[in-house]
């Protein structure tokens, strides 16, 4: 599906409530699989999401879990401790293509029955369940975090609990640190102290009802539209000033950027102001999933940007830093990336009513669309929104936006 993408009038105004966050809610979801007691409210609507739940909640051999990166992490370590089952976890070519040999590494030195069906290092992985006795592993700091977060979601099930050691320098520790502040939440105890983190063997836990917040990545493109736009106010609901999400750092970015917010109660209100930098230095390694939003909207501002930390964003849905340079530059800019930084620098060359292709990448096209309140655009296989923010369109529509199919 093409969508046409324009904004009329450029002021964007109303209320919106967004779906839960993902990685808050795929967490959870593994916690209730394995602690039955768990209760969830506000649940993400997203693809991962609803993918997740069905493997967890499913008893086939063969598991696909299509495009979702976290549940492909996430159920390798579930499954490789669920004694008795055997599964071939799989997913899309893509899929097959982003690394889990780390993990898998980590798991088969615990114990864990793993086995590659075809490529070295990628899925499709074959699982047998089993007992885990072992309680001590030491892996890299600087992979990705949903990695670190698989090891400590299943840890309170082993029989001793885990020991796990982080060598080097801590990437995305925000992800991290939500782990282990759901896991508090349910009662399970944890401690996490300069590379080592520790969590306690727990059997069960009493019964607990969990509300999930509302997801602060999807909250970043309307950041954006209030960024881009010539007058704006737009109510989020449902998040919270002590958020557990690494994104919570957007209103201190976008503050720069020329956007106002602030709480009334659990209602982010957004609104726009005319302070706006010259250019932007930020390091986004605990935030990598908003490079791409910021990234699009220092463009439509005109200003400069250098952007590090990004290493992550290659082994994403797409190389993310290779699409952004392509799209950019299609679009005018005048743009630099490496593998772990991007450069973009001052300018308003636009050009529009380009065509976008998505790279089968959601972010792609929920980053690219608050542009059209600068220039109309077209958004290619605009539904991959649909892993993470099936609403988005309907959303942005309520903000006066223009969506036409094509």
């Amino acid at each position: 599906m093409q969508l046409a993408l324009s904004h009329p009038s450029q002021h964007c105004e109303g209320a919106l409530t967004l779906t839960g966050s993902k990685s808050e809610t795929n967490r959870l979801l593994l916690l209730q699989a394995l602690y039955p007691q768990l209760t969830l409210e506000n649940c993400s609507n997203s693809d991962d999401s609803q993918v997740m739940q069905q493997a967890l909640q499913g008893d086939n051999m063969l598991v696909d879990i299509h495009h979702a990166g976290t549940a492909m992490r996430f159920l390798t370590a579930f499954f490789a401790v669920e004694e008795g089952r055997e599964v071939l976890l799989t997913g899309s070519k893509r899929m097959q293509e982003r690394p889990i040999k780390i993990l898998v590494e980590a798991l088969r030195f615990l114990g864990a029955d793993i086995q590659y069906d075809k490529k070295e290092g990628y899925p499709p992985l074959r699982i047998k369940g089993k007992k885990i006795t072992q309680n001590q592993v030491t892996l890299p700091a600087d992979v990705s975090s949903q990695y670190i977060s698989a090891l400590l979601l299943i840890a309170p099930r082993l029989e001793k609990g885990l020991t796990l050691t982080l060598e080097g320098s801590i990437t995305s520790v925000p992800y991290i640190k939500m782990t282990l502040a759901l896991l508090e939440r349910i009662g399970i105890a944890s401690h996490f102290k300069g590379n080592k983190i520790e969590v306690a063997a727990t059997p069960s836990i009493n019964s607990s009802l969990q509300t999930v917040e509302s997801d602060w990545s999807s909250a970043s493109y309307f950041f954006s539209c209030v960024a881009l736009s010539e007058h704006a106010e737009i109510r989020l609901s449902n998040f919270f000033e002590n958020s557990l999400q690494g994104d919570a750092v957007l209103p201190k970015i976008y503050n720069a950027l020329g956007v106002q917010s602030r709480f009334e109660g659990n209602t982010l209100v957004l609104s726009k102001s005319n302070s706006v930098v010259s250019s932007l230095q930020l390091d986004l390694v605990n935030s990598p999933d908003i490079a791409q939003t910021i990234a699009v909207t220092c463009y439509g501002l005109g200003i400069a940007c250098d952007l590090t930390g990004l290493h992550t964003l290659k082994i994403k849905e797409t190389d993310r830093l290779v699409a952004l340079d392509n799209e950019l530059t299609k679009l005018g800019a005048n743009i630099k990336v490496t593998d772990k930084s991007l450069h973009l620098a001052a300018g308003t060359n636009f050009q529009d009513h380009c065509v976008l292709p998505t790279y089968n990448d959601h972010r792609m096209a929920m980053a690219f669309a608050p542009l059209a309140l600068k220039i109309p655009l077209v958004i290619e296989e605009a539904e991959v929104v649909s892993k993470s923010y099936p609403d988005f369109w309907k959303d942005m529509e309520a903000i006066g936006f223009q969506c036409l199919v094509r």
